[in-house]
């Protein structure tokens, strides 16, 4: 028996007002899965994602989440029903410390949690009573991450979240996907960084000018062929 993908999204189209930004965009992710979705600035992936959590309406298509349809569910109810997103613009909350950013949506805002993130990235333990807004644009990025990550759900939306993130910190990133991975859980990765996306993909989705240029498992697609497709 094939089982059901954890979010399974085609036909996709939307934008902003009157603009149409992506079309006819489709893709899948199972548990314990990355699809990575790559393109050049522009092209239409953060829109995919906030299409996927319900931020951005759907003009056409459909996403199924487990099989079921969450087209017209709204952004906050996808969140109950197990999707973490991390956006790209605005990746925290600037004027709440870094505790509350990490904290604020659990039940239980201890930080016993956090013991494994803090290892990885202490810079976020030493800061956690300075307010969010005084981090850096990379730091902000780590911030973002471990709180998406930390709250354990069965879909994660990241996006770009290596930018202005030092290498070091980006492998710690690619390890804590692949213990998320391991737990059986799925992850949808927009990225530029070529170098971080294979580390973590298990497939490709590429985006040009709004609609899907090439999609395949990761040892399908070799990398000249997606430094093709990133290039300007």
């Amino acid at each position: 028996m094939t089982s059901v993908p954890r979010l399974e999204f085609s036909g996709l189209a939307g934008g902003y007002g009157d603009v149409v930004v992506v079309r006819d965009i489709a893709g899948t992710v199972g548990a314990g899965e990355v699809l990575c979705v790559i393109g050049r600035n522009g092209v239409g992936k953060s829109t995919l994602l906030k299409l996927l959590f319900g931020q951005l309406p759907c003009r056409a298509g459909s996403v199924r989440l487990e099989g079921r349809a969450i087209d017209s569910v709204p952004s906050a109810q996808r969140r109950a029903l197990g999707i973490s997103y991390c956006p790209q613009e605005r990746p925290v909350f600037d004027d709440l410390s870094v505790r509350d950013n990490l904290t604020l949506m659990r039940a239980d805002r201890g930080l016993a949690a956090f013991a494994p993130f803090f290892a990885r990235f202490p810079i976020l333990e030493r800061r956690l009573e300075q307010p969010a807004g005084t981090l850096s644009g990379g730091e902000k990025k780590i911030l973002s991450f471990v709180r998406g990550v930390s709250e354990g759900q069965p879909l994660l939306l990241l996006d770009e979240p290596s930018e202005g993130v030092q290498w070091e910190n980006i492998v710690h990133m690619a390890t804590l996907i692949g213990a998320a991975k391991r737990e059986g859980r799925a992850l949808v990765v927009v990225e530029q960084n070529l170098a971080f996306a294979e580390l973590v993909a298990d497939r490709y989705l590429v985006i040009e000018q709004g609609r899907v240029a090439l999609a395949g498992d990761r040892g399908a697609i070799d990398r000249a062929t997606l430094l093709a497709h990133l290039q300007v």
